[in-house]
């Protein structure tokens, strides 16, 4: 018995939220780490402990590349937006992330495809299944097996970690304090895989589950759980009803401020990290983090500033409110007034029209942090028309008939009314519309799209 791999290790936590049980439970998902495993093998993922592994094994043949290569190409992603909430509030139905929620709360393959008929085309889902199974023995001799005393014992020391410290109590801070709710029925279920040769974490969220793979020598625990909470709080945040998220949405909108735009943008990503990287740290740390709390500037800067009001709200049982909102938009605009034309702020949420599709990849490549990208490759008024829905960052790049796609684009935007262009000169140029979005129109002739970016101030 003491060999034996169980499929997976189940320990729970319960919690009372709003006078109602809610279960949480910590396991090891064999099925899920598998998944992850393939995905980490992929050509197209960068260099991992999971591929280092394999690499050196005698498993990495042609027989198992190739069949990493067929897992690669499997159509598992579709999505579809909930078109009655305010745009960008709710996170899209994502299929790869239902399909990795059912690896979790299944035993076994057949009982995972039956749960999964539907999401994807049942051809897909059966080769799916055949990969996992086939991939399932390589990584328990290469990951779990020469990791299980270690990862076992970290299982059952987070699990006391969490009792001792009662994390579900965080829960319920996230609840009131974003004015959500939480299905009693549902539980909450959180699944960790081993990670050797690390000195990192990953945490993932979705629906009702939280994944991580943990390095194996992880013994200080409040790091990992302050980054749970984070995560769970987008949970939260994206479980807001209608009501409150269109509250929320008009608070915003309503504002004067020529800043409510962009502040508005940046609030989910905030508000998890001033909540978990800074009160749940702070409360199981005993004092705040005083290194960086998020690795994007902009979150993690706003972040700090908003924390004293949220543990104002959170000490006072009180919901985000329009009282709060116009303080947070004060506090961004008081001491960030620069942020709404640094191009790196920007350009983390932003619409781009261009005939070439390569310029897609080059503002990739130029702007790497992205919260929100939309593309279109069609320079006419439909596809402006799309454009002007959408609180993001406008970038149109012109570089085929010129004087006629600039003359639609001045027809289309009446903030540019009294715009004089140059078809025949390069240029770029950028304007602040009345969604309070930024408008960034750039002229290409001869020059590379890269040197044109770099005056972009």
């Amino acid at each position: 018995m003491k060999n034996k791999i169980l499929p997976f290790i189940l320990l729970f936590l319960t919690t009372f939220v709003w006078g109602q049980k809610i279960t949480f439970y910590i396991k090891y998902s064999e099925q899920l780490a598998v998944f992850v495993f393939m995905q980490n093998l992929s050509e197209n993922y960068p260099e991992n402990v999971f591929k280092t592994e394999f690499e050196k094994s005698k498993y990495n043949n042609e027989t198992y590349k190739n069949l990493i290569s067929k897992f690669d190409k499997l159509a598992l992603d579709y999505s579809y937006q909930f078109e009655e909430f305010p745009y960008a509030s709710k996170t899209p139905m994502q299929t790869r992330d239902i399909l990795k929620k059912n690896l979790i709360e299944t035993d076994n393959l057949n009982d995972f495809k039956l749960r999964s008929v539907g999401i994807v085309p049942n051809n897909i889902l059966n080769e799916l299944t055949v990969y996992i199974s086939k991939l399932t023995p390589i990584y328990r001799e290469l990951i779990y097996q020469p990791n299980k005393e270690k990862f076992e014992q970290q299982l059952k020391e987070i699990t006391d970690y969490s009792q001792q410290h009662q994390i579900q109590s965080y829960f319920e801070t996230g609840l009131t304090f974003y004015n959500s709710s939480w299905d009693q029925s549902i539980p909450f279920e959180i699944a960790f895989y081993p990670l050797p040769n690390s000195d990192y974490f990953t945490a993932q969220a979705f629906y009702n589950n939280f994944i991580s793979a943990i390095q194996t020598n992880l013994r200080d625990y409040k790091d990992l759980f302050s980054v749970m909470l984070h995560e769970t709080y987008h949970i939260i945040y994206n479980e807001q009803s209608l009501e409150v998220k269109t509250q929320i949405d008009e608070s915003f909108k309503k504002s004067r401020s020529k800043y409510s735009n962009y502040a508005y943008l940046l609030l989910n990503e905030v508000l998890a990290t001033a909540l978990g990287n800074g009160y749940v740290y702070e409360n199981l740390n005993g004092k705040p983090e005083t290194n960086s709390w998020y690795f994007h500037q902009y979150i993690d800067l706003m972040a700090r500033k908003i924390y004293p009001l949220v543990k104002e709200y959170i000490a006072e049982k009180k919901s985000i409110d329009k009282n709060f909102v116009d303080q947070y938009i004060n506090l961004y605009e008081t001491n960030f007034p620069n942020w709404i034309n640094e191009p790196e702020n920007i350009m983390t949420y932003r619409y781009v029209i261009s005939e070439n599709e390569i310029d897609f990849s080059t503002l990739r490549k130029k702007f790497r942090y992205r919260s929100i990208e939309e593309n279109d490759t069609e320079i006419s008024v439909n596809s402006m028309a799309k454009m002007k829905k959408m609180p993001l960052t406008k970038v149109i790049i012109v570089s085929k008939n010129n004087q006629q796609k600039l003359s639609i684009i001045k027809k289309e935007f009446s903030e540019l009314k009294n715009w004089k262009s140059t078809p025949d000169k390069e240029f770029v140029y950028k304007i602040l519309l009345e969604d309070k979005s930024q408008l960034i129109i750039i002229n290409q002739k001869k020059s590379p799209l890269e040197k044109l970016l770099e005056s972009l101030k």
